[in-house]
């Protein structure tokens, strides 16, 4: 999170030339609310895929783009990318619907095996246009169309760049995700026929949401008289045309449009601390002390202490967050002039501490499916080692990197167990992902609450790196709760006839 901040603002700046600050101005009077009515936030209970918001996605399931809609691009990417006139022509209707159904039904156990690539490319066309707020968001698309229009062509790719970076995280993370896969179709023109600029008149309605933000912006009489004859006016056209080549225009330009320019990383390096980027060494950490004697021992004894305290229910100014999955979610701001929060989730888990601790440490396999790759680095004594682990993303996103110190007890009073655990670099443990993580804290105890459960605490900061501070605030701790509540799910409870015990 860094230099996000600056390289933010800088990117507010950048994203409007001259010619395009005087549209906006000119644009900003078009319409003003008379009344300010209060809208009632829908909770989306009845839905699993279609007509949810992508931060519900990532709430929910830890991925901005639904499991069967990666399945669905994943499957016209290797199975169908000969079909002619993909996304052109349309689907069967009554088998559209199935797929939706068999995605809502079961939103984690979708085959498009013999599917119609038609069929199929339709249902991810209506994912998009039913998402209650265009993927490019209503602020910024008006944005990217005022760039397409009004934006010179040398200052084009910086302005969209700028865009891009001002959207919700998770928004661009699907965008890049769409049009990575939209440029790949576009590679096989050749035998579905399909250009970027075919391709962006059969979407950008979709994506945009150009009728919906347009009819929302009138009034019930204007949209009468606006309609009245069927046929769009001058301006909808415009906004039409600016909208498919942008889409054509982003489809070809995908691989640059996500990058950062150098310059921005630059002026970010002059406003932020480097030493906040990067992990310290164990001799680093142990130097963090106030005394001279300091061990990387008693370094992780006093985390287990700030666990210890910290995990107490009465313990200080946690504020109580709605969570799902039966897991209780709190978080707490720090004051150490890092933004992140801290974050707090318990959950009742059907095996004791020291089974349970061992699941943590050893068989995380069994409960994250992101899991790539592990491996212990160094062992320090006999509870105590450098570990490190990566975790996959979202294609086309890279893979994140982890290097912690973690060490861990089975010897607390009332038979619990604890595991802790810090950033640290080391020189056994190069890059094994994309990008490489730092984990603040990721400290869990592990208690005995009677018949062989446990009640399992998880308090968890980590910077995972090009994500926003309301990203943060709004996700990160749900993805914690999923993690908790995984934990929990990988075991299956004991069903006897007789008393329940635990063997």
């Amino acid at each position: 999170t860094g230099h996000l901040p600056f390289i933010l603002k800088l990117m507010n700046l950048f994203c409007f030339p001259v010619s395009l600050k005087q549209c906006l101005i000119a644009n900003s009077f078009r319409s003003v609310p008379k009344f300010m009515k209060r809208m009632k936030v829908p909770d989306y209970k009845d839905k699993n895929v279609f007509g949810v918001p992508l931060i519900v996605h990532i709430q929910r399931t830890g991925q901005p783009l639904p499991l069967g809609l990666q399945q669905a691009l994943r499957y016209l990417r290797s199975q169908c990318l000969d079909q002619v006139g993909l996304f052109r022509k349309s689907g069967v209707k009554s088998r559209i619907q199935a797929l939706r159904q068999m995605n809502e039904s079961s939103p984690d156990n979708v085959s498009y095996e013999d599917q119609s690539a038609y069929d199929v490319a339709d249902m991810v066309k209506q994912f998009f246009r039913d998402l209650p707020e265009p993927l490019l968001t209503s602020k910024l698309g008006e944005t990217f169309l005022q760039i397409y229009q009004y934006v010179p062509k040398d200052q084009r790719m910086q302005a969209v760049q700028a865009a891009i970076m001002l959207m919700p995280d998770e928004n661009r993370e699907v965008l890049q995700t769409l049009l990575c896969f939209l440029s790949d179709v576009t590679s096989s023109v050749e035998e579905n026929q399909m250009t970027p600029m075919n391709i962006a008149v059969c979407l950008a309605p979709s994506l945009f949401h150009l009728n919906i933000i347009k009819k929302d912006n009138l009034s019930p009489k204007a949209m009468q008289k606006k309609y009245a004859t069927g046929r769009p006016d001058q301006k909808d056209l415009n906004e039409n045309l600016a909208a498919t080549q942008g889409l054509a225009h982003m489809i070809t330009e995908c691989n640059r449009l996500f990058e950062i320019p150098h310059e921005m990383v630059t002026q970010s390096r002059n406003s932020y601390v480097e030493a906040d980027l990067h992990a310290p060494t164990v001799d680093e950490l142990c130097k963090q002390l106030e005394e001279d004697d300091g061990t990387y021992q008693t370094h992780m004894e006093g985390r287990l202490q700030c666990l210890l305290k910290e995990a107490r229910e009465k313990s200080k100014y946690w504020v109580s967050c709605s969570s799902s999955d039966n897991t209780e979610l709190y978080f707490k701001k720090v004051g150490d002039g890092n933004p992140l929060r801290r974050w707090r989730v318990s959950v009742e888990v059907e095996a004791p501490p020291s089974v349970v601790l061992n699941r943590v440490l050893r068989e995380r396999h069994l409960w994250d499916m992101d899991l790539l790759q592990w491996k212990v680095c160094e062992t320090l004594d006999k509870q105590t080692e450098v570990f490190q682990y990566a975790l996959s993303r979202m294609p086309p996103h890279p893979s994140r990197d982890f290097v912690v110190l973690r060490s861990w007890r089975t010897d607390l009073p009332k038979g619990a167990c604890s595991l802790v655990s810090v950033s640290v670099e080391h020189e056994d443990c190069s890059l094994i992902g994309g990008v490489r993580a730092i984990v603040l804290e990721s400290n869990y105890l592990l208690e005995p609450c009677g018949s062989g459960k446990s009640r399992l605490t998880h308090i968890c900061r980590v910077d995972l790196k090009g994500r926003t501070s309301d990203w943060y605030n709004k996700a990160f701790g749900h993805l914690c709760a999923a993690e908790a509540a995984r934990i929990r799910n990988s075991f299956q409870p004991l069903i006897t006839d007789g008393p329940e015990t635990k063997i």
